[in-house]
């Protein structure tokens, strides 16, 4: 079993930046691609970004490019997203997800694929 405690988020300003971190315990000895999802009031839970386990492939929805990092530190069993430049519509609570990868390199974008999932925090952006 694998506990994923988010933190991080709150109330920002449009334009504004907010870092995201999931910290993960349990059987963290085994090797997890961790995903960031988000879900907003009325609406489906969506992928945000993914990151494999050796933390050298990631991949972003098309809205986050260029404004969203994601990165990890095994060590620590971390992962975070950090935000920047946030929208209006980037408004909702973020999920984090893990899931045993078939390789260290592997990243996975499906909401199913994943075994893992946090409390989720609520980032809200005001305009």
């Amino acid at each position: 079993q694998v506990q994923l405690v988010e933190s991080g988020g709150g109330l920002v300003q449009a334009g504004g930046s907010l870092r995201l971190s999931c910290a993960a315990s349990g059987r963290t000895f085994s090797r997890y691609a961790m995903g960031w999802f988000r879900q907003a009031p009325g609406k489906e839970r969506e992928f945000v970004a993914a990151i494999s386990w050796s933390g050298d492939a990631t991949y972003y929805r098309d809205s986050v490019k260029g404004r969203f990092i994601i990165s990890g530190d095994n060590a620590k069993n971390t992962v975070y997203l950090k935000m920047n430049n946030l929208k209006s519509e980037d408004t909702a609570i973020y999920y984090c997800a893990a899931k045993r990868g078939v390789g260290d390199s592997y990243y996975y974008t499906g909401r199913y694929e994943y075994e893992y999932w946090g409390q989720g925090t609520q980032v809200t952006v005001s305009s």
